[in-house]
């Protein structure tokens, strides 16, 4: 079901203008017998409109919640940039558990990078990148190759 969720994830975040790549890192790319997980990192053009990602985000996550688990998609630029994740909330303002830096600077950006960085070789070389093409850097395991590079 988790890896259903990263799958239709994919589907609408690659039909997304300015979306560039979009990778599988995380516990979903380990030997983790049960991940709790799904961790995507998605390229981005740095100043593309947030909202019909920050969507499929949610909707990923709402699928991943479902059956206790959580989703995340992590965003960096075409430089290599972390830039920071899709905030969990659908409308931007102020929030006591809010943990951007800059909340409403930039819709539906979480830039909490104090919180959460992620390291630039992540980004650069991601374990396995599911689109526009598949790269495999890591051996998957069984059931993401079957569901999610099939």
């Amino acid at each position: 079901m988790l890896l259903a969720a990263v799958q239709d994830f994919v589907k609408a975040a690659s039909a997304i203008d300015g979306v560039r790549r979009i990778a599988l890192i995380g516990s979903l790319v380990t030997d983790k017998p049960v991940p709790k997980d799904a961790d995507v990192l998605v390229t981005i053009d740095a100043n593309m409109d947030l909202g019909t990602l920050a969507r499929a985000t949610r909707q990923m996550q709402g699928k991943a919640q479902k059956i206790n688990l959580g989703a995340e998609a992590f965003l960096a630029d075409h430089n290599g940039r972390y830039l920071g994740r899709i905030c969990h909330w659908r409308e931007c303002r102020a929030r006591v558990l809010c943990r951007a830096q800059r909340c409403g600077a930039r819709e539906h950006l979480n830039d909490d990078l104090h919180d959460v960085t992620l390291p630039a070789k992540l980004i650069a070389e991601p374990p396995l990148e599911l689109w526009p093409t598949v790269v495999r850097r890591v051996q998957p395991a069984a059931d993401v190759e079957a569901i999610l590079l099939a």
